[in-house]
């Protein structure tokens, strides 16, 4: 309106505004959903152990850290997932041979 003061006007906040992308912690999520993933597999099978063993303390470090710093409710899951898998891939390979080659 023509009558209003200068400087009133309501602005919409958050209307404009986009969600930041999170590219680095989607990145590491889904690295760590996949090294958990390939060390489950390789821990599960006796002649890959050494490569599952390997895979699964590469992952769960991986994912701890993505737990740390994510920062959507997606990204954790993606990141228990990950955890769950390399622990689970380690304990595996160690039951069948470990770090032995």
């Amino acid at each position: 309106m023509p009558q209003e003061a200068a400087g009133t006007k309501k602005q919409a906040i958050g209307l404009d505004a986009k969600p930041e992308p999170h590219r680095l912690q989607d990145v590491l999520a889904v690295a760590s959903v996949t090294i958990g993933i390939a060390a489950l597999i390789l821990g599960w099978i006796p002649a890959t152990h050494f490569p599952g063993a390997v895979a699964g303390l590469i992952g769960l470090p991986l994912a701890l850290y993505s737990q740390m710093i994510s920062a959507t409710t997606n990204e954790r899951w993606l990141n228990v997932i990950g955890m769950v898998a390399s622990f689970l891939g380690v304990g595996f390979a160690l039951s069948n041979g470990g770090f032995t080659i």
